[in-house]
């Protein structure tokens, strides 16, 4: 009898002790959640981050751990926390932030993130415009609502007045492609080009066939037509919209180094992967990994690791609408191929707007447009050099001088297409578009696929 009162009795002192670390884990739990809102209530430093994860099952906030320690590595100040703690004010304290967005089921937030979507629901108006962001939208596209909550996340922060940083990386399935874009994005935002892959590419083997200078005596930095003909056994099969990525070395046959993402110059019918590279270097001289490697360390004949990667976001429209090609420098690579697949679909309505520095020394591929437009695949061709007059003129300001027409086209419904530099071209052309349709009807395009970007 005695036996079974002191099995009882250690059974309640159990049960108690059990109770008391719970309350204990409650409470502790309850202050870090605490301590977390005080932090983001507070102001970031000059250049922090905020990486913000919506997660259903625990990967989205795997993925804005990596996101964190990528852009630590490159020494920025970084700060993650669950998106279901945010809200538009402490949203407003901060200047940058990265999202990691998972889709539940059809089109849902996750579970942990509906808080933050009722406020979504609730919120009017602008009050994001300090705001700059980017979206990595995680789905499957086996569901017809794919990456419903990433994209309904940014075109929210994007319509009260944010300001993407770069466009919507989206992820099916965990497609390593597309984190691969994500993480070259992060290096970009942390200015390093060196932070290694979280999964390099399973590259193909092709062979350096040609490289052609294009700008001899240019202000600006080399620009080259670079020539890749595929091995054997390589993926030699691609469309007008479409990425290769890279594998420099940094000397002939030294160890590879992360990856370069390059838009696709030609049709696989052409023959040939053609890029267009720009010889970068960095302040002390050294050649760009990338650029140096495709324009000055690899000989014609060398082989080159590359891998095409699918990019659906930048393919052209599956009818013959009318489409505007917006872009300045090495971005004349993805509308260049464009203009190459519309002309063989007999597709005509097409309307160039190119910038570069000097017409003397810059003109690229201007004997193939001057070709497109006495054949009828150009309608019109907009070429603008900045250095040609004493005051800066840039494509936005085409833009904003051709306002009439370029309405015409959207009403009749062209798609516009955007390739460039990120930083000054695709931010000013942006904002020309939104004065000249209006935000609410420039939104809508995006929404519809009509207007579609390859910035970098």
């Amino acid at each position: 009898m005695m036996q079974r009162g002191i099995a009882a009795a250690c059974v309640v002192l159990a049960w108690l002790l059990l109770c008391a670390w719970a309350w204990r884990r409650s409470r502790r739990e309850a202050a870090a959640r605490t301590r977390a809102l005080r932090a983001l209530d507070t102001a970031p430093g000059e250049g922090a981050v905020l990486v913000a994860h919506a997660s259903q099952t625990g990967y989205a906030e795997t993925l804005a751990a990596q996101t964190a320690d990528t852009l630590r590595a490159g020494g920025l100040a970084v700060r993650t926390v669950a998106l279901g703690q945010l809200d538009p004010a402490r949203l407003a304290h901060h200047g940058r932030v990265l999202f990691v967005a998972s889709t539940y089921g059809e089109g849902d937030p996750p579970d942990a993130a509906a808080p933050f979507a009722d406020r979504m629901d609730a919120a009017t108006g602008g009050a994001l415009e300090g705001l700059q962001y980017a979206v990595l939208a995680l789905g499957d596209s086996g569901y017809a609502n794919f990456c419903g909550f990433g994209r309904q996340l940014d075109e929210w922060l994007r319509a009260r007045g944010a300001a993407p940083l770069f466009d919507r990386v989206e992820v099916d399935n965990g497609d390593a492609a597309a984190l691969r874009h994500w993480q070259h994005h992060l290096g970009l935002l942390a200015g390093r080009s060196d932070l290694p892959d979280w999964e390099a590419p399973a590259y193909d083997a092709w062979r350096l066939s040609g490289r052609v200078l294009l700008n001899p005596g240019s202000e600006g930095g080399p620009c080259y037509l670079v020539s890749l003909a595929p091995g054997d056994g390589a993926r030699a099969a691609w469309q007008a919209g479409d990425i290769a990525e890279i594998g420099p070395r940094r000397e002939r046959g030294g160890q590879r180094l992360p990856h370069r993402e390059y838009s696709i110059a030609s049709l696989p019918q052409d023959g040939c992967l053609q890029l267009l590279v720009r010889q970068m270097r960095a302040p002390d001289g050294s050649l760009g990994l990338g650029s140096g490697w495709l324009t000055e360390i690899a000989r014609i004949g060398d082989e080159i690791e590359l891998r095409v990667r699918v990019n659906r976001n930048f393919h052209a429209p599956a009818d013959g609408r009318p489409l505007i090609l917006v872009g300045n420098g090495t971005g004349l690579a993805g509308l260049r191929a464009h203009i190459k697949q519309r002309r063989a679909a007999g597709h005509r309505s097409n309307w160039l707007i190119f910038g570069e520095r000097s017409a003397a020394r810059d003109a690229f591929c201007n004997a193939e447009i001057e070709a497109w437009l006495a054949d009828g695949t150009l309608a019109r061709a907009d070429r603008v050099y900045s250095r040609d007059q004493p005051r800066r003129r840039y494509v936005q300001h085409v833009l904003a001088e051709q306002a009439a027409q370029l309405r015409q086209w959207v009403e009749a419904g062209a798609a516009i297409y955007v390739c460039g530099s990120l930083q000054g071209m695709a931010a000013g052309v942006d904002a020309a578009l939104r004065e000249i349709l209006g935000a609410e009807r420039l939104l809508a395009l995006q929404h519809e696929g009509g207007y579609r970007r390859d910035v970098y």
